[in-house]
């Protein structure tokens, strides 16, 4: 696992191997009733948060997580740390923030990646994008998505949010939207991760 500090109290956390022996009694719990695929996806996914929060908070590392508003992540008895968690075909990632609403995604590369998605999410510099290679232009084009997708589950929306409607301009490392900040965290994956987050009142 490998931990990023994105700006200082916003944590990221990301891995590509499968989930410990050993998960939080509640989260093998839930696991229980989930076909053996989810199952392993979500122990993963809920190892990486736990990870990083033994690593950047401790004191709730063994925290249940339960489900905040719009099904939002969130630790019970610490309603001013924001979590996120994500996944995508065996790469995980999850966020800690004390004191913000956080959001994270991790996404690999769609293949194929079909022009119709790429028209919906990509706004300014949809050309320059399409001029690009195989397989350049899925990097790129997740590279996007995971910023736009880090937007709406900071916010909690989700895809309710519509997040293929956020601009993110294609060649643009941060941003804003909605008094949220993203990054795309080039310079500390290789896989296409970005984080959101916002500063709570």
């Amino acid at each position: 696992m490998t931990t990023h500090e994105v700006v200082p109290g916003v944590w990221v956390a990301s891995r590509v191997d499968p989930a410990p022996a050993d998960p939080h009694p509640q989260d093998a719990a839930l696991a229980a009733g989930m076909p053996r695929w989810r199952a392993e996806e979500f122990l993963a996914g809920r190892a990486v948060l736990r990870g990083l929060l033994a690593d950047v908070l401790p004191e709730a590392a063994r925290a249940p997580v339960v489900p905040g508003a719009n099904g939002k992540p969130a630790l019970r008895g610490w309603p001013e740390v924001g979590v996120s968690i994500a996944h995508d075909r065996g790469a995980f990632a999850a966020g800690v923030a004390p004191g913000h609403a956080v959001g994270v995604d991790v996404q690999l590369p769609p293949e194929p990646l079909e022009d119709a998605v790429l028209r919906r999410c990509v706004r300014r510099g949809l050309a320059e994008v399409r001029e690009l290679a195989e397989p350049e232009r899925a990097v790129e084009f997740a590279w996007i998505w995971t910023a736009q997708e880090a937007c709406v589950k900071a916010e909690g929306s989700g895809l309710s949010g519509s997040p293929w409607t956020i601009d993110v301009p294609y060649g643009h490392g941060a941003g804003t939207w909605r008094g949220f900040r993203w990054r795309l965290l080039r310079e500390e994956s290789g896989i296409p991760l970005s984080c959101a987050w916002k500063e709570l009142p």
